[in-house]
């Protein structure tokens, strides 16, 4: 086996540089937390309170969905994703290559792969840290007061820990912010129209509706969606493995291509 995809070789000495990024990150709390929620809230109001009072309700799973509702659940979704996206690609590669943190913290007694993992813990806590944000939004504006929205929180930790090591592996491969445009406009938006953040899936072709079946954003939002309904998902076990095995195989990708990078 190539020595770069060897196990991951983890202690507790990712603490301290989770640690670095949190105490970094309070100087800017206020400005982060408006500009990770301003957008998906814009959103939501927009296409939410005004399409949605055009289209009214969508056929969702055999039953009439209110279109606010539905949007809201989806996005909620799509903003843990994005949020942890940028984290673990701009801030990451800013540290990882701009500024040489990772260089620097490197020099005591911390390995790679316990740096790593700490930034994949990181852009997933900033993901949980919108998401929850906008959760408490819309319970203020009323979209949904399902006590199972604390078990949608937790899937909102697993989508925010999985897309922060898928973006990861673009972090490790990438030589410039301009490497990153390929992430968003191949990967993240289409799986953004075709996991069903705006629309049921049902809408679109039979291929493309399996295929999408399996993207991580769309077994996010079947879990979340039917939590925002007050019931419970079908299938959770499907897409939770789905979550995990996207999970597990990036972070891996992404620790091998990191150690191949700062080997080289």
């Amino acid at each position: 086996m190539n020595a770069h995809w060897r196990p991951p070789a983890l202690s507790m000495r990712w603490w301290p540089v989770f640690l670095r990024n949190l105490l970094v990150w309070r100087k800017l709390a206020l400005p982060s937390l408006i500009g990770n929620i301003a957008e998906p809230l814009i959103w939501l109001v927009a296409f939410g309170y005004g399409m949605g009072a055009l289209v009214g309700q969508v056929r969702w799973n055999g039953e009439q969905v209110p279109y606010l509702l539905f949007l809201a659940s989806g996005s909620i979704c799509m903003s843990a994703m994005n949020a942890a996206s940028f984290e673990a690609l701009y801030s990451a590669f800013s540290r990882m290559h701009v500024q040489k943190t990772w260089d620097g913290i490197m020099n005591a007694p911390v390995g790679l792969d316990d740096v790593v993992f700490a930034e994949m813990l990181w852009a997933g806590y900033k993901a949980v840290f919108t998401s929850t944000a906008i959760l408490l939004v819309m319970l203020a504006l009323g979209i949904s007061h399902s006590p199972k929205l604390l078990v949608a929180w937790l899937v909102l930790v697993a989508v925010g820990i999985t897309f922060s090591c898928i973006a990861l592996i673009f972090n490790a491969l990438a030589r410039s912010y301009d490497f990153f445009t390929y992430y968003f406009t191949l990967f993240l938006t289409p799986m953004m129209f075709l996991s069903g953040v705006f629309f049921p899936r049902e809408q679109l072709p039979e291929v493309v509706r399996i295929i999408s079946g399996w993207l991580p954003l769309a077994s996010a939002i079947e879990l979340v969606r039917p939590l925002f309904l007050d019931r419970w998902p079908q299938q959770p076990l499907q897409h939770l493995l789905v979550l995990l095995a996207y999970a597990v195989a990036a972070y891996w990708a992404a620790l091998a291509l990191t150690r191949k990078r700062f080997a080289a």
